[in-house]
């Protein structure tokens, strides 16, 4: 009888990519010295004995260190991606082979096989669930409401994630703690910024081999991530336009050096179009008309739902594969939209995600704020919590203690000034 993916340990594209990708972990942990540190201390400590805990992350060199982390603090850990296309299928077999770690993710998978995988993560019955788009825990409260009572607590990282936990939370259908992680300062300052700006671009670089000097590029969003990506982009010499719905942000824009407008006008001037917002049909019909022959877009937000690519193949007369991760819409009226990435994570479909330098703090966070549930078991209520600020600062502290530089402290005069009202001028 043939075993069912329930029955499996594990369902990856294949086990004998296992020793390239003990090759790229070993690597990408030359620089994750954070994530080194605690690992280590939960070695010793096992925080997580006991702990049945599922990760729905995207399957790169960073969260196999994640991974081997959690299970060396005695979690009984199973991971599954959290994106089709982000999978990297050598590092799924090398945690499969080489850590134990059961593993049900591979690079292209369909729909029907994502979403038997996040149901595959809950027959595992977690305690604890790190998210990344918060679809373990929506399919949770849909569907598994019996399993609730297991829960401890869930941790996310993506904006995305935390819309929906607190729409959740608003519906009254949040009934367990959640950790924001994406709102750390030593995850969205850095990883939002300096990983989304870098890996977005080298994304596009990789798929297309466009020289972005010169381009007119439009950067739909200007949160953390958008900065990032506006940032590097004018770096390599693009003319950077911004679309935002978020006025403050916009001025923010304006007034670090980016043309600001509605992307109705944007959309006949940029030659690449980048989305960022985390929200449905950033760029939908009406624009890919008005764009220029030859238009490139692709999306860097969680979802591959910010580009309304159905409007567009209703639209195309042909789709044909231009290169690797990148397709062609011809259209009726005789112009072409090229998509990088079909329209999902371009970072992570075309390259290899954010460099493993900025995600030792992200995984860090997640690390922590799993041990934080789980040592506050029963007395945190049914919302969304910020991570504590001294879990953050010690963050910092190990990464600049890492990196060899040192700063200044208070001296006691100092802080008793800073702590009186009476001093004054």
């Amino acid at each position: 009888m043939v075993a069912t993916p329930v029955e499996k340990k594990y369902e990856i594209k294949d086990i004998s990519l296992a020793p390239k990708g003990k090759q790229r972990i070993e690597w990408a942990g030359r620089e994750m010295p954070v994530l080194q540190q605690i690992r280590e201390r939960f070695a010793k400590e096992k925080p997580f004995a006991g702990i049945r805990l599922v990760a729905c992350c995207h399957v790169t060199t960073e969260t196999a260190h994640l991974a081997i982390a959690l299970k060396a603090g005695g979690a009984d850990a199973l991971l599954i991606a959290s994106n089709p296309l982000s999978t990297q299928d050598d590092v799924a077999a090398c945690l499969v082979a080489d850590y134990d770690i059961p593993v049900f993710a591979i690079k292209g998978e369909d729909n029907e096989t994502y979403h038997r995988h996040v149901q595959i993560a809950l027959d595992h019955k977690p305690n604890i669930i790190i998210d990344d788009g918060s679809d373990v825990v929506a399919t949770l409260v849909k569907e598994r409401k019996q399993q609730i009572a297991d829960i401890i607590g869930t941790t996310e990282e993506t904006t995305t994630g935390i819309v929906r936990l607190q729409a959740m939370f608003k519906d009254g259908v949040l009934s367990f703690p959640a950790m924001n992680v994406n709102d750390a300062e030593t995850k969205h300052f850095f990883d939002n910024r300096y990983g989304t700006g870098q890996s977005t671009l080298d994304g596009i670089i990789r798929a297309t081999n466009v020289l972005l000097a010169g381009k007119t590029i439009v950067v739909a969003g200007y949160g953390w991530c958008g900065k990032g990506v506006a940032m590097r982009a004018k770096g390599l010499g693009a003319d950077v336009i911004v679309t935002e719905i978020n006025p403050v942000r916009a001025i923010e824009a304006a007034m670090d050096g980016f043309r600001v407008m509605p992307m109705a006008e944007a959309a006949p001037q940029g030659d690449l179009f980048v989305t960022v917002t985390g929200n449905k049909h950033v760029i939908r019909a009406e624009h890919f008309e008005a764009m220029k022959d030859g238009a490139m877009v692709c999306n860097s937000g969680h979802f591959d739902i910010e580009i309304d690519l159905k409007s567009l193949g209703a639209k195309a007369t042909e789709v044909k594969e231009v290169r690797n991760f990148t397709q062609e819409y011809k259209l009726s009226n005789g112009k072409s939209i090229v998509v990088i990435g079909e329209g999902r994570l371009v970072n992570l479909a075309a390259a290899e995600g954010h460099p493993s330098a900025v995600m030792d703090m992200s995984f860090a966070n997640q690390a922590m704020a799993c041990e934080y549930l789980v040592k506050n078991k029963g007395k945190l209520e049914p919302r969304i919590y910020n991570i504590p600020e001294e879990i953050d600062r010690e963050i910092a502290r190990l990464k600049l203690q890492a990196m060899g530089i040192e700063i200044d402290a208070l001296t006691p005069e100092q802080i008793e000034y800073i702590n009186s009202w009476t001093a004054g001028t």
